[in-house]
């Protein structure tokens, strides 16, 4: 009679292997969190100027319409 071999093939991820993904996850979300933190205050600074910007020539405009 001929014994089969139990093979143990393993599947699936280890609890170790699961941590160590979510953690990479969790950093590299945390890193683009910051950088988008950072383009959203500049584009609000740059926003802000140019409706500085606007206000200033439609200021001078209203002023070039009175004197007419």
């Amino acid at each position: 009679m001929t014994m089969k071999k139990i093979s143990k093939s393993k599947k699936g991820f280890t609890l170790i292997e699961m941590v160590l993904v979510i953690a990479i996850i969790v950093i590299l979300a945390a890193v683009l969190a910051m950088g988008i933190g950072t383009y959203l205050t500049k584009a609000k600074a740059a926003a802000s100027s140019v409706s500085l910007h606007n206000y200033s020539i439609s200021s001078v405009n209203a002023a070039v319409d009175a004197e007419l």
